[in-house]
């Protein structure tokens, strides 16, 4: 009994094997973003018309669709497309500057009917893998304005204060994170750098580097400078004092025209001074010809001239 169950299996999956004859095959490494990427369709079994093969992407959107050469797609880099051409008995599909949006299946299909086979190909992943550049971050409105302002080059804080700055990037994997000081040999693992009642001897370069998990050749760093301002330093020569003065600045001049344009609407909202209806109430007689009020007339009527 279980040697017919053995043999029924051993034929079920040879069977699956012969029906999915056209086979897409990708590269072996981990995709990067900014590689050219290049897929193979090929036909197992050496049956099939190559010339009447084409791939197709999946979309969460539309479903499959087919790909061609010689059009560009939203989701493709638009300054270059991708090239598909036939070399042998295998259909290569060519992608430049693949980014993190190329992510999702592709498959081949046939447009042929051949009996007892299976016209379209399993479907093969991409994954592309991404890590953007490095951007700092504190608390507070610091942390608000540093979206705006680049103030962590060099970040100057007084003597005794407390320093926290955070590392983030974008990336395909989590990251792992951990920070340096130049000329030390410590290093922190973890995204956030602490610094509790600073001393000048806190002062220094401190650098954050990010690994991506997956591809050891995606890794980021940035650095900022750190100075220890003494206890007899003006309050405005700290990065949190050039910030405040700063968003004081800005605040100033958009009061400033705000007035400007609220004396401007009032001016053209005042009615305008316009002369009253003329007064013709002087002439309540009517003119005869021959009177001294009469105008040359060549016309011989004797009424009135109204």
């Amino acid at each position: 009994m279980k040697g017919h169950l053995v043999l029924t299996a051993f034929v079920c999956v040879c069977l699956q094997m012969n029906d999915a004859h056209l086979i897409v095959r990708g590269p072996s490494d981990p995709i990067v973003a900014g590689a050219i990427v290049t897929l193979e369709c090929f036909d197992s079994n050496a049956t099939a018309n190559m010339s009447q093969v084409h791939f197709e992407r999946s979309s969460k959107y539309s479903g499959w669709y087919r790909l061609d050469s010689d059009r560009y797609y939203r989701g493709f880099c638009s300054w270059r497309y991708f090239e598909i051409d036939q070399e042998g008995g295998q259909l290569r599909l060519t992608a430049y500057n693949v980014q993190s949006y190329m992510d999702g299946l592709y498959r081949c299909v046939s447009d042929e009917d051949i009996p007892g086979a299976d016209n379209v190909s399993i479907p093969l992943s991409i994954t592309v893998h991404y890590m953007y550049d490095l951007s700092f971050s504190r608390g507070g409105l610091a942390g608000y304005y540093n979206r705006y302002l680049d103030s962590m080059q060099d970040l100057r804080v007084p003597l005794g204060s407390d320093v926290e700055v955070n590392c983030s990037a974008s990336a395909s994997e989590t990251p792992e994170f951990f920070w340096q000081k130049e000329g030390s040999d410590w290093i922190l693992p973890s995204k956030t750098l602490s610094l509790r009642k600073v001393s000048a001897a806190d002062a220094g370069t401190y650098t954050c580097t990010a690994k991506h998990p997956s591809v050891a050749s995606l890794t980021k760093s940035r650095s900022f400078n750190l100075t220890v301002l003494p206890e007899d330093a003006c309050w405005y020569q700290s990065t949190d004092g050039r910030i405040v003065l700063a968003s004081g600045a800005a605040g100033v001049v958009l009061l400033m025209l705000v007035v400007a344009m609220a004396a401007f609407l009032c001016r053209r909202a005042k009615p305008r001074q316009t002369k009253g209806p003329i007064d013709d109430h002087s002439q309540t007689k009517p003119i005869y010809k021959g009177s001294n009020e009469s105008l040359p007339s060549t016309t011989g009527d004797n009424q009135p001239l109204v």
